[in-house]
Order: structure tokens, then C-alpha cells, then sequence
């Protein structure tokens, strides 16, 4: 393995989309002897504890978006802001190169680091390019794709495209080693339901209602796990107790996501990248349900990436109704052949090496003169 001993900064945003993947990468990085700092926004305690960079620093950011004058004009001054003190951290820490994840936090550090000719590679999740990702897009020296299709990606944008895959968490490789559980006609039937923090909602308004119409013999051998809002949390307990169930597990959040994913029959998600890169490595079918108004449809064109070759099922959210999913699922665990084939077919898209091909990507562009 080449060792390449210089400074690399990551810039992700603190929430778990953007910071997973750029994680990964550190742990890929510091393998070969490079030193890792991160840049990013304040909402990172929560949840980087366990970062492994050599140093973390916080950079002022915001969201130009909404429809008020006056937030939009106080978040482009916090910009501002951050990226006059990115440039000042950029010149004591002398990266070699700078990674950006994607989120209006890494604008202020990229966007400084390409004014001051550092080496730039971003780093795009989805299969739309999110819009800090498109501004900065002008100016990077390589763009990573985490589908091999992407879109968005401005015409003035002439940076190599090259396409690593979705780096994944050790957690997710790890489960990524579980087959699929086998499932005859008598067998427990597993079935995990998330929405992250803009879809469990949904969830839990439509999963209750389509499990109460199942068949009596299907409910009887269902082992249901599903996450859901704290506030909705005893409601939807409530819910389950009087359906004859095998088991039932809701909470709010699960550490362990990845091998509860991998001991499941079926997933029903929403379809951020993480989501669908992790379905695609573990090699699990899912029915997906894209997160809606989104300006960029990225969910929709995630999701459209597994449902193209049978691994899942995706339905808009105004499909998403009791009735239908009810369907769905008598038809998926009533035909086994089913599921195991769209198992099949999602484990076949997956990428496992992504961290170490974005590290390699990473380093050569960093070491091009």
C-alpha cells in the first residue's frame, strides 16, 4: 500500500449523510499514512465522536434557502463569515488537498481552498448533484460520484468525472457478510421500517394501518422493527400490540442499523444515498419511498438506481397508502422467490472498496502537479 505522508482536509457537514462517507474516507486515508483533519459545521458533536482526524475544526455556516429576504441575507453573511475563517485555517493546516461531501458547510472551505489553488475533489452522494456540490463544481480538480450516472452536473464543470461508489461505514461491511436469511413458507417473516429525520413520520402514519390489513398467518410470523419521531413513539407501540405479531421493536434511532438491515427480509425506507449504497452493498430488497419536494429529486433518482434492476420497488409518497403497501407486502412474502431474487439483484450494485477507490482518486489528484 502507498504511503502518502501530507495533510488532507474533509469538509462534511454535521449530519450523518455527509459525514459517514467522509469518515470512511479518513479511516482509508490515515491506513496510508496520511494525516486527516476535518472541517465542518457546529452540529457535529452529536454525532463524530469517533472521527478519526487528527483535528476538527468548526466552521460558521447556513442555508441560503427559504422564502424570507432576510434569512436568506443573514445566512449568506454567516457564509461570509465562515469562509474568511476557513481561508485562515486552510493557511496554518496547508492541506495538500481538500475533499468536500456536499451541504452548504462545505462552501466556505472548498470555495477558499479553490481561490487559494489548493486541489479540490468533491465528493457526490446522490444521483443529482446537491447545489453547494453544482457551485462548486467550477472549480474542483476531480469530481467522485457515488452512482455511476449523475446528474446536475453544470456544463461548466470540466473536472474529470470518476466514479468511487458511496464510501461505507465499517458497521455496514461488516453486515455486508450476513446472506440473505432464508425464508420458506413457515419461517419468520423480518421486517425493518426507517425514515431518517424527515421520514419517519410517514412511517409511522402508513406501516400501522398496512400491517393491521395483513393476513392473520402473515402478522402471526412477522418480527416487525421500525424506527419512529419520539413524539409518535407510544402511539405507534399502541398501535402493534393488538395485531398478533411476532415481535415488535420501535425506538427513535438504532445504532446498530446496519445489522438489523442485514437480518431483515425486506427494508422499507426512504432512499437518501447512504440508504440505497447500503441496501446495495448488505444486498437486501426494499420498497422505497422517496423523500417528496425535494428541489432536486435526488431521492427519486437514488431510489430509480435499484428499482432499474429489480432490486426495490419505488413509490412517490402520494402512493405510499395503506392499501398499496398492504398489497406489496402480501405479494412479496407470499411469493419468497420474490425477495430473494431482488436481494440478489440489489448485492450485485454494490461497492464495497469505495473508500479505498475514493482514497486512491483522493491521493493522485493531490500528488498531480
Amino acid at each position: 500500500m502507498t504511503v502518502f505522508q501530507a495533510t488532507i482536509l474533509l469538509c462534511a457537514g454535521g449530519t450523518g449523510g455527509h459525514l459517514f462517507p467522509a469518515e470512511s474516507l479518513a479511516h482509508a486515508l490515515r491506513a496510508r499514512g496520511v494525516r486527516v483533519v476535518l472541517a465542518t459545521d457546529a452540529r457535529v458533536d452529536s454525532i463524530a465522536g469517533g472521527f478519526p482526524a487528527s483535528e476538527i475544526v468548526t466552521i460558521a455556516s447556513a442555508t441560503p434557502s427559504g422564502r424570507s429576504p432576510l434569512k436568506r441575507a443573514g445566512a449568506i453573511l454567516t457564509l461570509g463569515r465562515g469562509f474568511g475563517a476557513a481561508a485562515r485555517e486552510i493557511r496554518r493546516i496547508n492541506p495538500a488537498a481538500i475533499v468536500g461531501f456536499g451541504g452548504y458547510p462545505t462552501v466556505p472551505p472548498v470555495l477558499a481552498g479553490q481561490i487559494l489553488r489548493v486541489p479540490t475533489i468533491l465528493h457526490e452522494q446522490n444521483a443529482v448533484m446537491g447545489r453547494a456540490n453544482a457551485f462548486l463544481a467550477r472549480g474542483a480538480r476531480t469530481i467522485a460520484t457515488g452512482f455511476a450516472a449523475v446528474r446536475g452536473v453544470p456544463d461548466k464543470a470540466k473536472a474529470p468525472r470518476i466514479h468511487t461508489g458511496n464510501p461505507l461505514r465499517p458497521a455496514v461491511l461488516e453486515a455486508a457478510k450476513t446472506p440473505y436469511p432464508l425464508l420458506g413458507s413457515e419461517d419468520d417473516l423480518h421486517l425493518l421500517v426507517f425514515g431518517g429525520s424527515q421520514g419517519a413520520r410517514v412511517m409511522g402514519e402508513v406501516v400501522p394501518k398496512a400491517i393491521a390489513q395483513l393476513p392473520a398467518d402473515i402478522r402471526a410470523r412477522l418480527n416487525l422493527v421500525q424506527q419512529a419521531r419520539p413524539e409518535d413513539l407510544t402511539a405507534v407501540q399502541n398501535d402493534y400490540l393488538a395485531m398478533g405479531l411476532r415481535s415488535i421493536e420501535a425506538a427513535p434511532f438504532f445504532r446498530d442499523l446496519p445489522g438489523r438491515m442485514a437480518r431483515s427480509h425486506l427494508v422499507v425506507s426512504r432512499s437518501g444515498a447512504s440508504t440505497v449504497s447500503e441496501l446495495a452493498a448488505i444486498g437486501r430488497p426494499a420498497i422505497l419511498v422517496p423523500l417528496p419536494g425535494a428541489l432536486d429529486q435526488d431521492q427519486a433518482a437514488n431510489a430509480a438506481t435499484l428499482a432499474g434492476i429489480g432490486a426495490a420497488l419505488s413509490l412517490p409518497q402520494s402512493s405510499f397508502t395503506p392499501d398499496r403497501l398492504t398489497s406489496e407486502l402480501v405479494d412479496l412474502f407470499g411469493n419468497p422467490e420474490k425477495l430473494t431474487g431482488a436481494a440478489s439483484a440489489a448485492k450485485s450494485a454494490g461497492i464495497h472498496d469505495a473508500a479505498e477507490r475514493l482514497a486512491t482518486v483522493v491521493i493522485e489528484t493531490a500528488a498531480r502537479i
